[in-house]
């Protein structure tokens, strides 16, 4: 039953893929370059490919020295090696309402791609201009999951959510000024949302959102793959 590798400061959980499809993923956020160097490691060896979230340049730079293909975002930070070994079904459309989003929603969106899917991005819609977000009306019916982020008062999911028949995963951010409580306002906004559907992650949680959004897909292929098996 054991499915963790003790290494002292952590416990490794090697057998998260074989219970959710994707493997443990590092948050790099508080640990040391040594830990994450660490774990990344054990990841690779197990599985052949790693994510770590909130990394930092220092850890991008120690992980790439054991591994040089990886790759390190300083926008979304995220840093990974390698790719899921089948690509999903289906399009993920990564939509922000601002260009201060655009770190979280890179999150998402590298998340998703990491995880097989294949994702689009429109940037800067927000509600306060109706008429950026309606020029992509076409593309919004055409994706299969929409992560719709935005901050402020957190609209852009509402309206979202009422122009399309797909799943819609908001994320709210910190952004916006004092009354915004650090994306509490977004939170709740989203959480109260008139339009049917709509889910939510928590404050700034692209890679919580991008996940979702691949577990979609997932469900996607295999009743695709179900239906096949139909004599």
């Amino acid at each position: 039953m054991k499915e963790f590798e003790d290494i002292g400061f952590c416990k490794v959980d090697l057998g998260r893929e074989a219970r959710t499809g994707h493997p443990e993923v590092i948050f790099g956020q508080g640990k040391t370059v040594r830990q994450v160097r660490e774990v990344f490691r054990r990841l690779m060896k197990a599985h052949g490919r790693a994510m770590a979230t909130r990394a930092t340049p220092e850890m991008a730079d120690a992980v790439k020295a054991d591994f040089p293909e990886a790759s390190y975002d300083p926008v979304s930070r995220l840093l990974n090696c390698g790719r899921a070994p089948r690509r999903l079904p289906g399009k993920v459309l990564v939509l922000c309402a601002g260009t201060s989003d655009i770190p979280v929603a890179e999150e998402a969106a590298g998340t998703a791609e990491w995880m097989g899917c294949r994702v689009e991005r429109i940037y800067d819609v927000g509600v306060a201009g109706i008429d950026r977000l309606l020029a992509y009306r076409e593309a919004l019916r055409q994706a299969g999951v929409l992560i719709v982020v935005a901050g402020m008062e957190g609209a852009l999911p509402s309206v979202v959510g009422g122009l399309v028949s797909r799943p819609v995963i908001a994320v709210p951010t910190s952004v916006g000024y004092g009354a915004h409580f650090q994306g509490l306002a977004a939170l709740l906004s989203m959480l109260t949302s008139c339009a049917s559907g709509v889910t939510v992650v928590n404050i700034d949680n692209g890679f919580g959102a991008g996940c979702a959004a691949a577990k979609i897909q997932q469900l996607v292929m295999e009743a695709r793959e179900g239906e096949d098996l139909v004599p």
